[in-house]
Formats: structure tokens, sequence, C-alpha cells
């Protein structure tokens, strides 16, 4: 139908590079401001460099063994691990079945899709939940964190019924909520990963040059505080 491939297409298009010039924009007005410089000497053990403090900053989201918080909720981890990785995978999606369909005929593809779909979306149930029931979480959310949670969670469904290539009705309500959520995502919370290797490059920078990052283990104090 037409209407269905102007939301594959050209709003697809128009949605993108939308969000792709807000971004923009926002990179170069957080550029005018200067990074804060050091005043002390660097410290620590050998081999804790400032170049090695970022990369492991920035890899810091991925490993987490390295934090005490993420060792203890393993699980939480876990979930803003699917429920990210589902936020990327849809996108990628929204752009390969208009310009790639091909690839989506083959159920290797398709169905792992379509698992990844289906527990971001019961990620996004209980997080829904946790959100509503917790007295704290209420405190702190505001009414962005509600509408995008829920806007995630009902485009991860229409993303799981959209991923075979075959309903349209489901796959013209998934092209214009992806074309939303392109076009909101730079002015709601969401965008805080827009900041993350900003901020992450300073702290890790900061932290390499004070010998904390990499973070080093000693076998020493690890068997002195086991016995």
């Amino acid at each position: 139908m037409d209407l269905l491939h102007f939301a594959e297409h050209r709003l697809q298009e128009a949605a993108l590079v939308f969000m792709a010039v807000v971004y923009t924009l926002r990179i170069l007005w957080l550029l005018k401001f200067k990074a804060g410089k050091e005043r002390q000497a660097p410290t620590g053990l050998a081999g804790t460099t400032p170049k090695k403090g970022i990369i492991y900053s920035w890899a810091n989201i991925a490993m987490p063994w390295a934090m005490d918080s993420t060792r203890r909720e393993f699980v939480l981890w876990l979930q803003f691990a699917i429920f990210h990785t589902a936020v990327a995978m849809s996108i990628l999606m929204s752009f390969a079945i208009p310009y790639a369909g091909g690839i989506m005929e083959y159920e290797f593809i398709v169905r792992p899709l379509q698992l990844l779909f289906g527990l971001a979306f019961l990620i996004g149930c209980y997080r829904i939940y946790r959100r509503v029931s917790q007295p704290v979480m209420r405190i702190i959310s505001s009414p962005d964190d509600y509408f995008s949670l829920i806007l995630l969670t009902a485009w991860f469904a229409f993303a799981l019924l959209a991923a075979p290539n075959k309903n349209d009705t489901a796959l013209l309500i998934y092209f214009f909520m992806t074309a939303f959520f392109l076009c909101y995502v730079p002015f709601s919370k969401i965008s805080h990963y827009l900041y993350y290797p900003f901020t992450r490059y300073y702290f890790g920078k900061s932290m390499g040059y004070r010998g904390v990052y990499p973070i080093k283990h000693d076998p020493e104090h690890k068997s002195a505080s086991r016995a």
C-alpha cells in the first residue's frame, strides 16, 4: 500500500535526518564548554594512564563485574543489556525491512529478533510496574520517564509482530512509531546515551590520570580480606 511505502521510506528518512540535525546541534553546543583541568600531579599505580582510563571507562558499561552495583544486581544489568540491545536492533530492522527486506525471510534472523523483542517487551512491562509500585521510583520519575517507557514497551510489541515482514497493519504501526521515536528521543531523557561517550571520556581520563582506572585488583588484598 502507498501509505506503508511512505512510512517505510520517506517518513523513516525524514525522521532520521531530523534526529541527526538535532544531535549535531546539541553536540556542537556541548563542545563549546571547556573541560576542567587537573590540579594535582599524576598518582597511582604504574600503567593507569589517561588513555587506558578512557578505554576502560567506555567499556565499563559492558563489564558488570567492574562495579559493585552491577555485581550485586546482575539480573538488573542483564535486563538493561537486553532492553538497550532491542532498541538498537529495532532501529536497524526499521531500515533493513525497506532496504534489505530479503534478509527478513530467513528464520534464523527473524526468530532471534522476535525473541529479543519479546523479552524486551516483558522487561518493559516489569519496569513500568517497578516504577509505579516502588515509592522511591515514583519520587524520582518524571512524566517523560513514564511516557518514554510505555512508548518503548509498545514499540517492542509491534516490532515483534512486524519482524516477519508480512503483517501490513503491524508494519504500518511499527514504522510510524519508529519515526515518532526517532523524532522524540533527542528531546527526552532517552537522549542520555548521547552524552555517554563524552562523560565517560572525561571521567576515564581523570581517573586514569589519578591512577584509579583501569582498576587494579591486589591479590594480597583479596587473600587478606578473605582470611
